[in-house]
């Protein structure tokens, strides 16, 4: 709302320094800094609230150290990085573009299916939660709307390079052949370390003959489904200890913000050779609001937790992640940007499949890890829940820097 209320300013009566909300850098930094303040100043207040409405934690008897101590704990904390995040975005961003309005939904989605599930758990008494089949259909809604309007939305474009010796009309200016061409529909992604790293989704339907191309978006809503789900039950899984699903978020977050700003902005997409996705940029907004509302989160959320983001905040979280990279077409890259997710997920399909393999036949079910997921079972093995937490963080940095390198490591 700011933005446009200062572009209104600078048109119509030159006022100095409102020309600075023109710029993502500036409003980033904005949105950075109000979500920081509004997460650790008023997130002390939420959680008070929390625990005078006997909001707590039903901790489960798992046989782990410090398991008791957290019993009582307020949860739903992932209310503290909600607000966080959208009061600074409704602030600082175009709340007119199409990416910045998915994330919006995005976020409100998942947040309500974590409330209501994180709802069940304290006031129904149910530690179920909200049954897996409902969460599904959630997570498949959003999918279906997140891949439509990103394959029929009019404003969801990508720029290629031009033949030598050719130019385009790029913002006003006339730029060499060397640069981008106009705006187009495209299914094309990014495969990282593969010199020529660009593949068209439409190529897997090929073989259908001609005329398959255009019933490739079910494809591709089915791929922005897949990964959806897949990125926030990672994030639901990994948010096991204190700090380790907030922090590993944000390290994340911050890696994706690379890749927006570098593929919204024509200049950076030009000298890296990356794909230029105009409009992109403005997610920069959301995702340093995000990671703002995360650290603060951290404040109160590290070791001893005096408050658990519940299903409201790990959902989300995932659920957020997962558009942001379908969005700047690196969707590819979350098995490594994301690899924190993908163990966890992992450590608990291989446990439970072993388990079931073994038993049939056996007769009796065996396990690979101590327990699952795969922080679980270094607690099992003695390891402090800082320690644990700290040496994920690590991983999460040299998978985030490895990641970050696939712009020029080809």
């Amino acid at each position: 709302m700011l933005y446009y209320l200062f572009e209104y300013l600078e048109k119509h009566y030159h006022l100095s320094g409102a020309g600075l909300f023109q710029y993502i850098s500036f409003r980033s930094a904005m949105a950075f800094a109000f979500s920081l303040l509004i997460s650790t100043i008023y997130g002390r207040r939420v959680i008070d609230k929390l625990r005078r409405l006997q909001i707590g934690e039903t901790v489960r008897e798992l046989g782990l150290e410090g398991q008791k101590e957290k019993a009582g704990t307020p949860t739903m904390g992932g209310i503290i990085i909600i607000l966080a995040t959208l009061i600074p975005v409704f602030l600082f961003a175009k709340l007119g573009n199409v990416y910045i309005i998915l994330l919006i939904v995005t976020m409100i989605w998942m947040g309500a299916i974590g409330f209501v599930d994180d709802y069940i758990k304290v006031f129904k008494k149910n530690k179920e939660g909200l049954k897996g089949r409902f969460k599904i259909v959630g997570q498949v809604v959003l999918g279906s709307f997140v891949g439509l309007v990103l394959f029929f939305n009019p404003d969801v474009t990508v720029k290629e390079k031009l033949p030598a010796n050719e130019v385009v009309k790029v913002e006003n200016l006339i730029v060499p052949s060397n640069h981008f061409s106009e705006e187009m529909k495209s299914t094309i992604t990014t495969i990282p370390f593969v010199k020529n790293n660009e593949f068209d989704y439409a190529n897997l339907i090929s073989w259908m003959g001609e005329g398959a191309e255009k019933y490739v978006w079910v494809l591709f809503v089915f791929i922005v489904i897949f990964i959806i789900t897949a990125v926030s039950n990672g994030a639901n899984l990994t948010d096991g200890i204190d700090g380790l699903a907030a922090g590993s978020s944000a390290i994340i977050v911050l890696a994706l913000a690379v890749f927006t700003w570098t593929s919204g902005n024509i200049i950076f997409a030009d000298y890296l050779n990356v794909m230029y996705i105009p409009n992109s940029g403005e997610m920069t907004i959301f995702i340093s609001a995000f990671v703002g509302g995360l650290v603060g989160f951290l404040w109160y959320n590290a070791f001893p937790a005096q408050v658990f983001m519940g299903d409201t905040g790990s959902l989300t979280i995932g659920g957020v992640i997962a558009v942001i990279a379908i969005a700047t077409r690196k969707e590819l890259l979350i098995p490594i940007l994301a690899g924190i997710f993908l163990i966890e997920n992992l450590s608990v399909v291989m446990q439970v499949g072993y388990f079931k393999f073994s038993r049939k036949r056996t007769g009796k079910g065996k396990r690979i890890f101590l327990m699952a997921p795969l922080h679980h079972h270094y607690q099992k093995k003695g390891y402090h829940e800082s320690k644990i937490v700290t040496r994920f963080w690590i991983v999460g940095i040299l998978l985030a820097v490895l990641s970050i390198l696939t712009l020029k490591v080809r």
